[in-house]
């Protein structure tokens, strides 16, 4: 039978927590490649409430037109490929249809998707790097990454510059298949970023994508999972920085949809400073052929400074009993007292004592990473981001 937890919740300063019983997985229109199967959001929609449309700058409207560059870069260990494909090749949106108009206005604008190709039991000893550079004004790309049956490899996926981007990306997951993607949203201070990725898992897969998002002055990224048979595994992680007005946005939906899978989702975030906004939706469905599921969700966020705002919902349908356990939490405050105290007490200085505090926060999840190099630039950058919330 199902292992239920309940959600809990502290709040401080300007900080709204929510949380509902059944999964919102209802949107407001039915998945489609086609942009025009979607009306244009007005905010009341489940899935767009919590996002400032006007900050969008027309990417959910149709009136943002292609006239940026974005340019990409890619670093490939032997024995990996590269293609550059139409929309027509069968790869192409195979791991997920849109699920809203962004999502589809990306499909239907780009010119070309970059596809990665690992083969069949292959295992790189180095990761591939993809770096996603904006050069300012709207771009829309699409991004696929498919690896082979019982292939390995780590994927960096690095954002930075400026753009108003709309992107896809597809993780296609073989059978017995381990996949690793880091994802890094370090955007300067104006870029829009919306993105829908896909992960399609394999009979025995195995999928790690971990998330960091810092800059940009709105992000919202929307990781699906789906699986094709049992034993496939999914592991979400997340880490977030939200500064002085800036809006992030992550909203997680995992279908167990095939039997004897498990998942993990686990997202932390810090907030500092008047208007900065923080959205975490974590969606779990276990369809009624999923027996043997054993799924959890957390989301933990950290308030640093009066006018911050988080929303975080985590949500679970289940429409089976026969499963091994589900649940979810979600946590929101400041600084534990406590901890200050104690460390105070030892003759530490109190900015000093918060920075620890803040660092002890997100280490779990950044030792998770499994990359020195992407571990120890995320560390300096959130080194960089304490300095204005402590210092």
């Amino acid at each position: 039978m199902a292992d239920s937890i309940p959600v809990g919740s502290t709040t401080a300063g300007q900080i709204a927590v929510a949380a509902e019983s059944t999964v919102a997985t209802r949107m407001s229109a039915p998945p489609s490649f086609d942009v025009a199967d979607f009306p244009v959001p007005h905010g009341r929609e489940e899935e767009w409430r919590f996002t400032p449309l006007a900050r969008l700058r027309g990417l959910h409207d149709g009136s943002a037109k292609a006239d940026g560059r974005v340019e990409i870069e890619v670093s490939l260990p032997a024995g990996v490929t590269q293609e550059t494909v139409d929309r027509e090749d069968p790869r192409v949106g195979k791991g997920g249809t849109p699920v809203d108009r962004v999502a589809a206005q990306a499909f239907s604008a780009f010119e070309k998707a970059n596809v990665i190709t690992v083969p069949k039991e292959a295992r790189p000893a180095e990761p591939i790097r993809i770096a996603v550079r904006g050069h300012g004004g709207v771009a829309y790309g699409h991004q696929v990454i498919e690896l082979g049956a019982f292939a390995e490899a780590v994927v960096v996926l690095d954002h930075t510059g400026d753009a108003v981007l709309a992107a896809n990306v597809d993780y296609l997951l073989g059978d017995g298949a381990k996949l690793t993607v880091v994802s890094v949203q370090d955007w300067g201070s104006e870029t829009v970023h919306v993105g829908q990725h896909n992960a399609l898992i394999g009979r025995d897969a195995s999928f790690k994508s971990v998330v960091v998002t810092f800059g940009g002055d709105l992000v919202r990224l929307h990781p699906r999972v789906s699986y094709t048979a049992p034993g496939g595994e999914a592991e979400l992680l997340g880490l977030y920085f939200t500064d002085q007005g800036q809006h992030h946005e992550h909203r997680l939906f995992v279908d167990h949809n095939a039997p004897h899978c498990t998942s993990n989702v686990s997202y932390k975030g810090a907030l500092q400073g008047e208007g900065a906004h923080a959205v975490w939706i974590g969606d779990v469905l276990i369809e009624a052929a999923a027996e043997g599921t054993d799924t959890y969700e957390m989301n933990r966020n950290l308030v640093l400074t009066d006018g911050a705002r988080v929303d975080s919902v985590p949500n679970l349908e289940i429409e089976t009993g026969e499963i091994v356990g589900a649940g979810h939490a979600s946590t929101t405050g400041r600084f534990d007292d406590e901890q200050l105290f104690y460390l105070m007490a030892r003759g530490i200085a109190e900015e000093d004592a918060r920075r620890l505090v803040v660092r002890g926060f997100f280490a779990e999840l950044v030792q998770k990473i499994g990359l020195p190099d992407v571990e120890e630039r995320l560390l300096a950058k959130i080194g960089e981001e304490l300095e204005g919330a402590v210092g």
